[in-house]
């Protein structure tokens, strides 16, 4: 595990298409119970190198009920987005996370994280990449639809929508979210005892 981290965070496969450079974002440890994987690193988390360390990580904490110290210790969490780099900037927001992260990486460290008992994919990018094939995965072709279902989201997935303070208007439209997903959410996070 400690090599395929280092080798992740060298990564300069897609640089000559970053904005800002290559600086791979990651967490993870052979013993982590919880996977969260998000989109990409943003401006704030490619400064910092520490993933989601900005607004909507808070957010997500908030959701999770997991405190900083917790979020943050790979034994028991880890953090893998589609893209590791910050993709640079779009024209309403962050551009897409680059491809070839997901292709390069995402497997080779799946198989170092034996424990995984729950997979948090948040946002559209990691639920169709990870779901897409899947009779519920094409059963539920928006976002907003697939975390209305996400009781029923096959084990061992859980879908949110990103917890990007952007999706303010998306939270208010769809207040259900906070009173019925996020206890499905929390109820399954306390049988894994993290």
């Amino acid at each position: 595990m400690d090599l395929l981290l280092e080798q992740i965070r060298a990564c300069k496969l897609c640089e000559p298409d970053l904005a800002l450079g290559a600086n791979p974002v990651v967490q993870a440890a052979p013993s982590a119970k919880l996977l969260i994987i998000g989109q990409a690193p943003g401006i704030k988390v490619h400064q910092s190198g520490i993933p989601w360390n900005d607004p909507s990580g808070n957010r997500l904490r908030e959701w999770l009920q997991i405190d900083h110290e917790r979020f943050y210790d790979p034994q028991h969490i880890a953090i893998m987005p589609m893209g590791f780099c910050y993709p640079g900037k779009g024209k309403s927001g962050d551009l897409p996370p680059r491809p070839e992260c997901a292709e390069k990486w995402h497997q080779k460290l799946l198989d170092e994280l034996p424990n995984i008992e729950l997979i948090l994919l948040i946002g559209q990018y990691a639920q169709k990449y990870y779901l897409k094939g899947s009779e519920w995965g094409e059963r539920h072709q928006n976002l907003t639809d697939r975390v209305k279902h996400a009781n029923s989201c096959p084990s061992p997935y859980f879908v949110l929508p990103h917890p990007s303070p952007r999706n303010r208007h998306w939270m208010q439209k769809n207040a259900w979210f906070e009173s019925e997903t996020l206890p499905l959410l929390r109820a399954q996070l306390n049988k894994l005892d993290i």
